[in-house]
């Protein structure tokens, strides 16, 4: 069963330099229980998709389509109605624990609000939840810890406190946006464990732009390009026999696959190529591409791609 599904979604930004195309016609979908990454260079448009599902977005941002949590499209609710799906059903990691969390609250505080706002409970039996929520996210002395102020917790001692917040309201969605950014490789391995333990039961969004990390614990990966989905695979076929030139330029470009960048840099979001977004750094674009844009094809075994080498 479907948890959320995406269709047609677009998400512009009007600037003084002209309509920024965020996302453009994205059609995705998450099932009852599974992980699924989604992956792609900065400024693709994955945190944007994000926080499109929270409504999240600024005032003058214009987002079209549908966005259907449990058979609810999100983007028609009423934002009264959207508050109690917000940080309630659906909960967002952000990318920045440091600038998330309130530099003048503790970190039990602020955990213990969440309890308190969605599932109305008393502060004694909050803060009895808050310590469990640590231990569960394995900071040590999490009776004395919940005291503490953000400046000092460790890097990786945020992430897990924000880990723990999500958690918090016993959510059905996670949006996890970047959350081992920045942090050294002991560290983001225990984080990705620890991910992988506390949505065993739950449905998980997570967006980054490192592919081993979305391959360790992500069931599927879409690949995400100038603000389209280009590849929806299951994790390892991607891995094994990718598509679509651009996930398999991604892969060329890691280190254990020999560090070969692709060519070129991602286009303006403002002033996107015709036909096939991809088209002018691709070693294999032909004169269909650079007219026409592709369609996203449906593959065997599930599998998509926006690709004319597929047609």
């Amino acid at each position: 069963m479907s948890r959320l599904e995406i269709s047609n979604l677009r998400v512009l930004f009007p600037t003084d330099d002209g309509l920024v195309k965020a996302t453009n016609d994205v059609d995705l979908g998450i099932e009852e229980g599974e992980n699924l990454g989604l992956i792609g260079e900065s400024g693709s448009g994955k945190t944007v998709l994000g926080m499109a599902i929270l409504r999240l977005l600024p005032k003058d941002a214009r987002v079209e389509g549908v966005v259907r949590f449990n058979g609810r499209d999100l983007l028609s609710l009423r934002e009264e109605e959207m508050r109690r799906v917000r940080g309630r059903e659906i909960v967002m990691i952000l990318q920045n624990p440091t600038s998330a969390l309130n530099p003048v609250l503790t970190v039990g505080s602020q955990i213990e609000e969440v309890l308190r706002l969605h599932k109305g409970v008393d502060k004694r039996s909050a803060r009895k939840r808050v310590v469990e929520l640590l231990k569960m996210v394995r900071i040590r002395d999490a009776s004395k810890r919940v005291r503490d102020y953000p400046h000092q917790f460790s890097g990786g001692m945020k992430e897990r406190a924000m880990i723990a917040m999500a958690l918090a309201s016993d959510p059905t969605l996670i949006i996890a946006d970047e959350p081992t950014k920045g942090l050294d490789v002991t560290v983001k391995r225990e984080i990705l464990k620890l991910l992988k333990e506390v949505t065993e039961r739950k449905s998980m969004l997570f967006i980054t732009h490192d592919l081993a990390s979305a391959a360790e614990i992500c069931e599927r990966i879409a690949v995400m390009y100038a603000g389209e989905i280009l590849e929806v695979a299951k994790t390892e076929d991607l891995l094994d026999d990718p598509l679509h030139p651009y996930t398999e330029g991604f892969l060329n470009s890691l280190p254990s696959r020999g560090l070969k960048p692709i060519r070129g840099i991602g286009p303006s979001l403002i002033d996107l190529p015709h036909g096939c977004k991809f088209h002018p750094r691709c070693d294999h674009a032909t004169e269909v591409c650079m007219r026409e844009h592709p369609p996203m094809l449906q593959i065997e075994d599930g599998r998509q791609v926006r690709c004319f080498l597929h047609a």
